[in-house]
């Protein structure tokens, strides 16, 4: 059975169309895959903790040499990468915030991306000491933005730490291939911006197939 890891980190709520994006994607996915087990992480309702010095010397524990303590302050984190280690596609809606990761969504990257359980590190291996233990997924991007040309070779390509930021650490998600759908002109709020949102709900079908049959020949 596929399981399938929603994650929405807007807080727009009802007025987010992140959060639309995604919701579109789960329910066609739902449609034509109806026995899909569906992970849910809304980082609104829950935000995750922010990492800490308490946090950091934990994670860096042997684990046999934990305290309760250290087991309690990495608890969060233990459930958030169970969450990720499950999945094999993960759909993630997101605003744009400031050209990157709004802050709750880096702090879930920051609780998943941890050494000896999504990462090892070894100096034996050089200058490249890092290496992920997760692999195989797919993430499904469903982003929007208030301005436009985030995209490669784009007027404002250069200003883009959102997408690119996730790319980057992708192999520490165990995330093999990317898909990204988005919304831009939120801010302007004109013509563009709906011939935005209809292109980028217009796309979620197809997408869907496409990831679907992506994975039964993976």
């Amino acid at each position: 059975m596929t399981v399938l890891l929603h994650i929405d980190a807007s807080v727009r709520g009802e007025r987010s169309i992140s959060r639309r994006l995604s919701k579109a994607f789960l329910d066609a996915w739902l449609t034509s895959s109806p026995h899909t087990s569906v992970l849910r992480r809304d980082l609104s309702i829950s935000p995750p903790q922010y990492v800490d010095q308490s946090w950091i010397a934990a994670a860096f524990t042997d684990p046999a040499s934990r305290t309760t303590e250290m087991r309690d302050i990495l608890a969060e984190s233990d459930e958030l990468i169970d969450e990720l280690e499950a999945a094999d596609v993960v759909v993630l809606g997101t605003p744009m915030f400031n050209y990157g990761m709004p802050a709750r969504l880096k702090a879930w990257v920051d609780l998943v991306v941890r050494v000896g359980r999504t990462f090892s590190f070894d100096l034996e291996r050089g200058d490249y000491p890092l290496e992920a233990m997760l692999s195989g997924k797919t993430l499904v991007l469903l982003t929007s933005t208030g301005e436009f040309g985030f995209e490669p070779g784009g007027p404002r390509a250069a200003m883009n730490h959102l997408d690119t930021h996730i790319a980057t650490v992708r192999g520490y998600l165990g995330v093999r291939d990317i898909y990204h759908v988005g919304v831009e002109y939120q801010e302007f709020g004109d013509a563009r911006h709906a011939a935005s949102v209809a292109t980028a709900m217009a796309a979620i079908p197809a997408l869907v197939a496409t990831v679907a049959g992506h994975l039964e020949t993976a």
